[in-house]
């Protein structure tokens, strides 16, 4: 498969508002480059780096630029038109030019390339106080802490994001041994992966992209979890009420990291799928609309245990 390369150009103030609202029509991974970070990082290094590349140091001139990849095929066009619709709304809103001149520039990539500009940038991490995540193509060991190991592919979930590493928290927090997990909006499967290897007995994955729930089983398989132990599923429960009852059930904890609307629209759902006294995880969150999203699910009875942000980003853990 082909893909399509989009650079969009924005100003180191948009980059928030621009990366929500990639987020909020379904745009789940993107690469940001940003000439203010880059000399903030040059500033604060602390002797840690005693050399750094040439190309590297290209990016302390370089355009801030967010970078998604879309399919090269029909819902990758959908995405793309989607896309340059959202950058006109928000170039046309911007009377005083703060968010830089939000134009996309595009190219075509292989899949192998799209692959490689992925591992350039996802290097082993510890989260929490039990997980260290690392893609399959880094060497890492700690003996004291569960080595989750995942490739993104063409999903969204390595852990590095803000929303990613705060569900990751609260799962390690909340999850019991024995624990049936449902993961909606699964991505790469990190959350409900990362559940089983903390101790849950089961879980089952759902996203509305083939390639995301194919992408969960494989890292599953990577991290020794057996076919009966993780099970995947392809669709949109809110639109396909067989797909919502072949799901059916009460389980021990929902996670749910999605867009803000998304978690609005399903917490009649949430109600469904979890057992008296459960967890229910959720995040993809920005700030802005964290009120939002915490009363509506509040308002069909779930109890607020504890709301994390960071960065901009909101993750809240409910019981019911």
């Amino acid at each position: 498969m082909e893909w399509t390369e989009v650079n969009i150009y924005t100003s180191a103030e948009g980059i928030e508002l621009l990366c929500a609202k990639l987020m909020d029509i379904g745009v789940k991974g993107f690469v940001i480059k940003d000439s203010e970070d880059f000399k903030e990082f040059l500033d604060n290094k602390n002797g840690q780096w005693d050399y750094i590349d040439d190309d590297l140091m290209g990016l302390a001139d370089c355009e801030t630029c967010v970078t998604v990849y879309l399919p090269g095929n029909e819902q990758g066009a959908d995405m793309l038109m989607s896309v340059k619709s959202m950058l006109a709304d928000m170039k046309s809103a911007d009377a005083d030019n703060i968010y830089g001149r939000l134009e996309a520039e595009l190219s075509n990539i292989r899949e192998e390339d799209w692959a490689n500009n992925w591992k350039q940038y996802f290097k082993p991490f510890k989260v929490g106080e039990r997980l260290a995540v690392k893609p399959s193509w880094e060497e890492y060991s700690d003996d004291s802490r569960i080595i989750l190991e995942i490739d993104p592919a063409s999903s969204f979930g390595t852990g590095q994001h803000h929303t990613t590493r705060l569900c990751l928290e609260l799962i390690e927090g909340a999850i019991n041994n024995g624990d049936t997990v449902l993961d909606l909006g699964c991505g790469s499967g990190i959350l409900s992966i990362a559940a089983i290897l903390l101790g849950a007995e089961n879980a089952v994955a759902v996203d509305i992209e083939e390639n995301a729930a194919a992408t969960a089983k494989e890292n599953a398989e990577k991290n020794n979890i057996t076919a009966e132990k993780y099970k995947t599923y392809f669709g949109n429960i809110l639109s396909d009420e067989a797909l919502a009852n072949e799901i059916d059930g009460k389980y021990d904890m929902i996670t749910a990291n999605i867009v803000a609307d998304v978690l609005i629209a399903m917490k009649e759902h949430f109600v469904r799928y979890l057992k008296k006294g459960g967890t229910l995880i959720i995040s993809g969150i920005i700030e802005e609309r964290m009120d939002e999203v915490l009363t509506a699910v509040e308002g069909v009875g779930f109890i607020r245990k504890q709301v994390s942000v960071k960065e901009g980003w909101a993750a809240a853990e409910y019981t019911i």
